[in-house]
């Protein structure tokens, strides 16, 4: 009975160890519309590249109007 307990808790303690290193907290996002866009906001690459000269990580197109939004870890 011992025996079983030790490998049972053992066993637990694996699977512990395996789901655990699979949950990453994932950063949040700050999202702000572009000062800098002129525009209609058609490719993602030219909006990111404004967006980096205002000081953010990346940029998208967004909405049916077609507005940049600048997106940085807060």
């Amino acid at each position: 009975m011992a025996c079983f307990l030790r490998m049972f808790a053992t066993a637990f303690v694996m699977l512990m160890l395996v789901f655990s290193t699979g949950m990453v907290a994932e950063a949040r996002k700050c999202e702000s519309q572009s000062h800098r866009f002129k525009g209609i906001c058609l490719r993602k690459a030219n909006c990111a590249a404004v967006c980096q000269t205002e000081g953010f990580h990346s940029g998208h197109c967004r909405g049916f109007r077609g507005r940049c939004f600048c997106t940085k870890h807060c």
